[in-house]
């Protein structure tokens, strides 16, 4: 993947004039000038919702100490309220203003941040975070992102920020400004829209609340880089009645199309998301490979473009062939098997 800045045309109302939340003109696209950086500061001071670029994905970005911009955000994706957000800082300065660290999650973060890494953590007595980012929980997830412009955003909108995925809940995450306007339309006020996102899958989450550090999602930090640091690392069975983390429902990052994993063979009106050498493979409508000669960075960065390239209604479903089970591979699989999944939402767990 080229890291040239996306020099595509982008759409919507001139620098000048951002529509409120809601408009009928839909979002402004703006490049990330000082000034539009700037704007979308105001915007989200002002409880407005901003999408902006990380190293992993596009993020709605809401004032994570306000509950009525919260709020927006769960309205603006149509996400269900019991689906915890991840906080965005832009130092671990910030971060301790609202998490409780430990040695050993100051480790992690020196060693990981700024990065795609999402730690869990205690909060912090009087921390000012709407409770409605962590659905209740007494802990929040927190990162700092690598991206410059989500950098510079952070510091000049001086307060955390809550950020899921700028799409609507369940549906496949956005990696380039288009997808998000395509996506929430004018339920989102301003888009900073600064090309194609790097490495195009999540941040892991890793929970260091407990006594033990466990992976609740799977992303763009490796298990082998973390138990590296850390020595064994577990990966909990999930409840996605009742998630700890974003990314775990069992149905997410899907296409309109179903999706049919592990093919070996593609049907005629199928069309084909490939991973390595795919010449064996005959017939399908279309194709697209991850990555022909099997590296698994080039194919975690351009999965969630593909898969949205190949959702089109001539395409009966999308047949994806075999992803190893390693390194990326395994955020890779993840988010294809809750792509694949039963497209039910499960009932949110009456409260204990």
């Amino acid at each position: 993947m080229s890291d040239e800045p996306d020099t595509s045309p982008v759409s919507g109302p001139a620098p000048g004039a951002v529509p409120a939340p809601g408009s009928a003109e839909g979002p402004a696209l703006l490049h990330p000038s000082d000034a539009a950086i700037g704007r979308a500061a105001e915007l989200i001071r002002a409880g407005g919702l901003v999408a902006f670029p990380t190293e992993t994905v596009y993020g709605l970005g809401a004032d994570a100490t306000s509950d009525r911009a919260v709020a927006a955000i769960f309205a603006a994706k149509g996400r269900p309220s019991f689906n915890p957000l991840i906080v965005h800082v832009p130092d671990t300065a910030a971060a301790e203003e609202i998490v409780l660290f430990g040695d050993r999650s100051r480790d992690v973060a020196e060693a990981f941040w700024p990065g795609p890494l999402t730690l869990v953590l205690p909060r912090r007595p009087g921390c000012p975070v709407s409770l409605l980012v962590s659905a209740g929980l007494d802990t929040i997830a927190v990162r700092i992102p690598a991206h410059p412009v989500a950098r510079a955003l952070l510091r000049a909108a001086g307060r955390p920020v809550a950020a899921p995925s700028a799409n609507r809940s369940g549906s496949v995450s956005p990696t380039t400004p288009l997808h998000v306007a395509e996506g929430l339309g004018s339920r989102v006020g301003l888009i900073l829209a600064a090309g194609r996102c790097e490495v195009g899958v999540e941040s892991t989450v890793l929970d260091l609340s407990g006594a033990r550090p466990a992976i609740l999602r799977p992303g763009g930090i490796t298990r082998e880089r973390l138990e590296a640091l850390l020595g064994p690392v577990s990966v909990p069975s999930e409840d996605p009645a009742a998630p700890r983390s974003p990314g775990q429902l069992a149905s997410h990052y899907a296409p309109g199309r179903p999706v049919r994993l592990d093919a070996a063979q593609v049907g005629p009106d199928e069309a084909l998301l490939a991973f390595g050498p795919d010449a064996f493979l005959r017939g399908g409508r279309e194709r697209l490979n991850l990555s022909p000669s099997g590296d698994l960075e080039e194919a975690a960065a351009n999965l969630f473009a593909m898969l949205r390239s190949l959702d089109r209604p001539e395409n009966a479903a999308i047949a994806v062939m075999p992803i190893p089970e390693r390194g990326l591979g395994v955020a890779i699989n993840d988010r294809l098997r809750r792509a694949a999944a039963p497209r039910t939402e499960p009932e949110p767990r009456p409260p204990t």
